[in-house]
């Protein structure tokens, strides 16, 4: 019984060091407002929980010092790898918040951002809050915990990690985060482009005409109406996204 002790235990450390990072930076428990201790605590508690499921395919305690160091350097950038996935995706909100700003001329108003730990533009910190709270409200949070185990049958513990595949997949999910933020901001930007040519053949035929004073209320308040109108379309759309793209992980 006490012979299996320290397999038991270095199994459970070797969990707790992917579990450990992953909760680091997965989104919503891993931000930055939610002290260390906690997530820490989480970590410890869902490898305890995760051990005896994942007992048969964890390795046996290595001989040496440095095959145990390999080891436990493999499972952390295996958990930090699929945390900054996950945590990539939330950029497509960053996206279409900077957008939206720029083309209703908002981006100068800066707002803290607790999930960024820097000041954004203001819609893009409502836009990124949103996204948390759609994330606990549609229970993406349980697909998370979930791609941690199944995290086990695509990178079995104590084997090499593909550094290319991660950085191939890391390159794709900047690039398709980018252009889901620009393809969700669609409405604003066609309207901004519609509305600014319109004012400027307005300036062009009336030189006199105060054309800057009358358009920028008009593109604020307009911009916004459209941005709100569209607000569901937009949550819905990355919602589905996120779910497809955890899914791919997992």
């Amino acid at each position: 019984m006490f012979g299996s002790l320290p397999a038991e235990v270095y199994g459970v450390g070797l969990v707790f060091c992917r579990v450990g990072a992953l909760v680091m930076l997965i989104p919503g428990i891993g931000e930055t407002s939610v002290p260390p201790r906690i997530r820490l605590a989480l970590a410890l508690i869902l490898s305890l929980a995760f051990a005896p499921v994942l007992r048969a395919g964890l390795p046996p305690v290595p001989a040496t010092v440095g095959g145990m160091g390999l080891q436990i350097a493999i499972e952390l950038l295996v958990g930090l790898g699929i945390g900054a996935l996950l945590r990539m995706f939330m950029a497509a909100l960053a996206v279409l918040g900077e957008a939206v700003s720029l083309q209703t001329t908002l981006s100068f108003a800066q707002t803290a951002n607790p999930l960024e730990a820097q000041p954004s533009a203001t819609i893009a910190t409502f836009l990124t809050l949103t996204g948390l709270a759609l994330v606990f409200a549609t229970d993406l949070h349980q697909m998370f915990i979930a791609a941690i185990v199944r995290s086990y049958t695509l990178f079995p513990a104590g084997k090499g990690v593909s550094v290319n595949d991660f950085g191939q997949l890391a390159v794709q999910t900047v690039g398709g985060t980018f252009a889901l933020g620009i393809q969700l901001s669609a409405p604003v930007i066609v309207f901004s482009l519609v509305f600014n040519v319109a004012a400027a053949f307005i300036g062009r035929t009336m030189p006199q005409f105060q054309i800057f004073f009358v358009a920028t209320p008009l593109t604020v308040l307009l911009g916004l109406s459209i941005f709100a109108m569209s607000l569901g379309m937009v949550g819905l759309i990355w919602t589905e996204r996120f779910r497809a793209f955890v899914e791919r992980l997992s």
